[in-house]
């Protein structure tokens, strides 16, 4: 992924959680070298029917090899932007798509009313943008 300070929609980037990173063992490919499941907390914007939501999920990728050591080494390896994040709870300003538990729900309005009131300010504890790579032919 590429880091970029400015915010284009278009690009849709993301705002992640550096200290949020997860692994999963998953197994080991046919030479041996161990799977990855990784995941990292992520907000972000996009259009849907012409009006502006904000997201809160994650980003999640399949990695083999040596496991990441940090946010910055698996944001440096996830190429792959075909899936985007994976949304947990969306809020469009009067409705909120997502989670079924109450409690969940307050904490993800809890991050989700602000950030779109603050449209396109990363909200605090975030780092961004964060968007993939043109995909090449």
């Amino acid at each position: 992924m590429i880091r970029e300070d400015r915010f284009v929609i278009s690009r849709r980037p993301y705002a992640v959680d550096l200290d949020s990173l997860h692994l999963t063992q998953d197994g080991e490919r046919y030479d041996g070298a161990p799977i990855y499941t990784v995941t990292l907390a992520a907000v972000w914007f996009r259009r849907r029917n012409k009006l502006t939501v904000a997201c809160v999920g994650h980003l999640r990728d399949i990695q083999s090899g040596d496991a990441p050591a940090d946010a910055a080494e698996f944001l440096a390896r996830h190429d792959d932007g075909r899936y985007g994040g994976d949304c947990h709870g969306r809020w469009d300003g009067t409705g909120y798509w997502g989670a079924q538990e109450p409690e969940v729900i307050e904490q993800h309005l809890a991050l989700l009313r602000p950030m779109l009131a603050n449209f396109p300010a990363i909200p605090p504890g975030y780092d961004g943008w964060w968007r993939f790579a043109p995909a090449t032919p």
